[in-house]
């Protein structure tokens, strides 16, 4: 079961106004389940996104990033079990004729539709299958509807991502929503998922785009579950402006901590329930002379199947994440002045086991679901702060079962 993470609640997750979600059941991949999410947008609503840095793209990410270049876009289809990756030049002609159907319905432009796949790749598109949902997400489409929403976008998830916040600006109340997908296949560049954030305030393009990758790059670039990039991946930031608060320097920096934390809850709910997890792991590398070579450790140690199979097992084999640390390429690093720890329990200085430390003491954080571990390197005033899990006997199960 996911770690800490629990369903999300209908009643929590608030409608933004001028963004509309309606879902269908089309069968995709399996039967009788919420497989086909259309997000409708009010005319005006602006939209930014980051993608996958995958060459592998899939064709909906080639898609979305032609269209959203054109502007004005009216709405997103999103479809699971189906990536449409690796499928050559027939399936961008099928996320073509997806934007073309829906365009047909609303009537706009094709141009004025997002198309977003998740599911297995090289395998044809259903393309009638998904022709034939859009008139049924198109017609239950309502603003309160984010918890079907992020239910419908699921592929490997056990439990869907959705959370909302409100931030007050200039007298008024400003609404942040968002839903995610992801359990397998994490890791940055930018992130292995698809997550859609909106908000009722009103950003100019230019701005939004800013604040997507700043969002990105605090939240679900930071996140690894098997140091797997997926073809795949997109964050996308929907404004509306129907709130009537225009964002400007004056008030920027509230909205992007609303929006960032919404991401960063997001991305954390990921990792939690990432495919098999029974442990998650916060792992903060500080004292580094830039936060590059902070997250250059601290992915040697969350991404290494080392240490994340000592962790599953509860096993404090901590010398698994000394060696971590000693092959991040970091090559004039100073192994004798870092320090570890493990929660509160320091775990090794100056080279090597710290003199106070007990095998008891590591026992006893390891066995918590979460966990902390901290490297303090003393080579200067640089942090970054990364999540990540174990690897447990039912990641190998589900990844090897994916396709039946």
């Amino acid at each position: 079961m996911p770690v800490n993470l629990t369903t999300p609640v209908a009643a929590h997750l608030l409608p933004v106004a001028g963004v509309s979600l309606g879902v269908a059941e089309a069968n995709i991949k399996r039967e009788n389940r919420k497989d086909l999410l259309v997000m409708q947008l009010c005319e005006g609503a602006q939209v930014a996104g980051v993608f996958t840095t995958n060459r592998f793209c899939a064709a909906p990410v080639t898609v979305a990033r032609e269209h959203l270049v054109e502007g004005s876009i009216r709405a997103l289809v999103v479809n699971t079990g189906n990536a449409n990756a690796g499928t050559g030049e027939q399936g961008m002609q099928d996320a073509r004729a997806t934007c073309a159907a829906l365009a047909g319905l609303l009537g706009c432009k094709p141009s004025q539709i997002l198309p977003f796949s998740t599911g297995v790749i090289m395998e044809p598109l259903p393309l009638a299958k998904i022709v034939a949902g859009l008139p049924r997400a198109v017609a239950n489409a309502v603003e309160d509807n984010w918890h079907d929403a992020a239910h419908a976008i699921m592929t490997t998830d056990i439990v869907a991502k959705a959370v909302s916040r409100q931030v007050q600006l200039g007298g008024k109340t400003v609404t942040v929503t968002g839903i995610a997908k992801g359990s397998g296949m994490i890791h940055p560049n930018m992130a292995t998922m698809l997550g859609y954030i909106a908000t009722d305030a009103a950003i100019a393009q230019p701005l939004l785009q800013q604040m997507v990758r700043a969002a990105a790059d605090a939240s679900f670039n930071c996140i690894t579950v098997d140091g797997d990039t997926s073809t795949n991946d997109a964050l996308m930031l929907i404004a509306s402006g129907r709130s009537g608060v225009a964002i400007d320097q004056a008030n920027r920096a509230a909205m992007q901590a609303a929006i960032s934390e919404v991401a960063v809850w997001l991305a954390q709910a990921i990792v939690r329930d990432g495919e098999g997890a029974t442990k998650f792991i916060t792992v903060r590398v500080e004292g580094g002379k830039d936060e590059a070579e902070c997250r250059k450790i601290g992915y040697a140690i969350a991404r290494s199947p080392l240490v994340k199979t000592a962790f599953f097992a509860s096993d404090p084999n901590l010398g698994r994440i000394l060696a971590a640390i000693g092959y991040a390429g970091v090559d004039d690093l100073d192994v004798e002045k870092l320090k570890l720890y493990l929660d509160d329990v320091l775990v090794a200085e100056n080279g090597g086991r710290a003199a106070s430390y007990r095998e008891e003491d590591g026992q006893r954080v390891m066995r918590q679901s979460d966990i902390a571990i901290r490297v303090a390197l003393d080579r200067g005033a640089a942090a970054a702060t990364l999540w990540t899990c174990d690897f447990s006997y039912d990641y190998v199960k589900i990844n090897a079962s994916y396709r039946s």
